[in-house]
């Protein structure tokens, strides 16, 4: 099972603002850097985590993104579905319907994934992170 690049960005993002600046605005160019990736691409994520109503954006020369409200609530599986979309990873190819044994044992796999990400909180793992000075 493969999630994209994405999401493995936009995990690492909310964590490094959950952990560096909570309530402080942060640029997507020291976002960017710190990941190694383009902003332009990091933008497009964190725009999508913004329509999640995860993070906030301020525009202009100081702007940046922040975490919203009750960030502390946000699980992995909420920033997963905002970059992937809640579609199941697998659909059966033949058209025999519900009863496919394959199926089921494939959405009740998903299904026990699904519950173990909803249980990691964002909070959870920054609070065994090290306070950094920034």
């Amino acid at each position: 099972m493969k999630f994209s690049k994405a999401t493995d960005y936009a995990l690492h993002t909310m964590l490094h603002l959950a952990v560096a600046t909570p309530d402080r605005l942060t640029g997507v160019q020291q976002l960017a850097e710190f990941q190694g990736v383009s902003p332009t691409y990091l933008s497009k994520i964190l725009t999508k985590l913004a329509k999640a109503g995860m993070v906030e954006s301020s525009p202009g020369a100081h702007g940046g993104y922040r975490l919203k409200r009750n960030w502390e609530q946000l699980s992995f599986l909420d920033i997963i579905h905002a970059i992937e979309g809640t579609a199941s990873l697998f659909e059966c190819t033949l058209d025999h319907g519900p009863e496919c044994r394959i199926q089921q044992v494939m959405i009740q796999a998903e299904g026990t994934m699904e519950h173990y990400l909803q249980q990691q909180k964002l909070a959870d793992l920054v609070a065994h992170m090290p306070v950094t000075d920034e």
